[in-house]
């Protein structure tokens, strides 16, 4: 059994594969947590790392660890400004450096750094963003994210560290926040939904996708020194997600063809032209190098991943006779 060690364990995407990992049968789970609490579900054990940064002690959580995956961050938040910098570096950059750092002293064999798709920009065109494409990152986040990739990468470079970098879009799942959970929530109003003539395609990850290519990563022996774009391999547009969504509810959506100009305007004018530009842009992974190199395949169809989704936030709200929990 190899003995990893999972960052942001409390979080979707830790907390997550915490479970899958012990599914399998093949690992020992140490989770790091910030605080001390209960041992996340299919962890073995638990440690109280603290908060992460520039001078965080991952030593006894190090100890006879293999492998490591990197899942904790300071999240996305849209308002998050210049002045937000320090405290975004604080955590995705120097912060993962650190663990980088103690993680080739402590002879950790791989460590698995979780980035996301913004570190290459926020709109892509074509098929999408390709793990060569030059990275472009806009704003605090995605620029922490980036230069926590590069530090990572360099800290590993003189020693037997293997790093392996994953970019993410949007991930979705039981426990998911922040702007999926609001579209959950504008569905569920039944409310009037202006983007019946938005255009554009936007990659998506369920996280059971995720997980089940983060634990390919661990152990396929061409994932390091590599970037890994990642998806559930079904872009559609907002209007086709939202459709998507309201048919998982059974609920009737509302969808409104406003004109793209006057979004633009009202969008401006309350100060929400980032929100708007993610709801209308295109935002693609192109995930081909990752299927053919590493013979992988999203295990979970976007509208299954949606119907497991949409489950466990309808039973969440009470609703939980309307459907069958996945």
């Amino acid at each position: 059994m190899s003995r990893v060690l999972v960052t942001g364990a409390t979080g979707l995407v830790g907390g997550a594969l915490c479970e899958a990992l012990a599914a399998a049968g093949r690992y020992e789970v140490r989770a790091a947590l910030r605080r001390a609490g209960p041992t996340p579900a299919g962890a073995t054990e638990s440690i109280v790392v603290g908060d992460i940064g520039a001078a965080t002690d991952w030593a006894a959580a190090l100890e006879g660890i293999e492998l490591v995956v990197h899942a904790a961050a300071r999240a996305h938040e849209v308002t998050a400004t210049a002045a937000d910098a320090d405290v975004y570096l604080e955590t995705n950059a120097r912060g993962s450096r650190r663990l980088a750092e103690s993680a080739a002293r402590a002879g950790v064999r791989r460590l698995l750094y979780v980035s996301t798709i913004k570190v290459n920009g926020e709109t892509s065109v074509g098929d999408g963003f390709s793990p060569t494409d030059v990275p472009r990152p806009q704003g605090v986040y995605a620029t922490s994210k980036w230069l926590g990739e590069q530090w990572v990468v360099e800290s590993a470079a003189h020693s037997g560290l293997q790093v392996v970098i994953v970019r993410a879009p949007l991930v979705y799942g039981p426990g998911a926040r922040a702007n999926f959970r609001r579209l959950l929530d504008w569905v569920d109003r039944g409310k009037p939904i202006p983007f019946g003539a938005v255009r554009n395609r936007r990659s998506l990850v369920g996280i059971w996708n995720l997980c089940d290519l983060l634990q390919r990563l661990l152990v396929h022996p061409q994932a390091s020194g590599r970037v890994w774009m990642v998806s559930d391999g079904d872009d559609r547009s907002t209007p086709e997600l939202i459709q998507l969504i309201g048919r998982a509810m059974q609920r009737r959506v509302r969808l409104i063809r406003a004109p793209l100009s006057m979004l633009r305007v009202a969008a401006m004018l309350t100060g929400r032209s980032a929100d708007l530009s993610r709801v209308c842009g295109s935002l693609q992974a192109d995930i081909t190098e990752t299927r053919r190199t590493l013979a992988w395949s999203p295990p979970v169809p976007l509208e299954e991943g949606l119907q497991r989704t949409v489950s466990w936030y309808l039973a969440g709200r009470g609703h939980a006779g309307l459907l069958r929990g996945a």
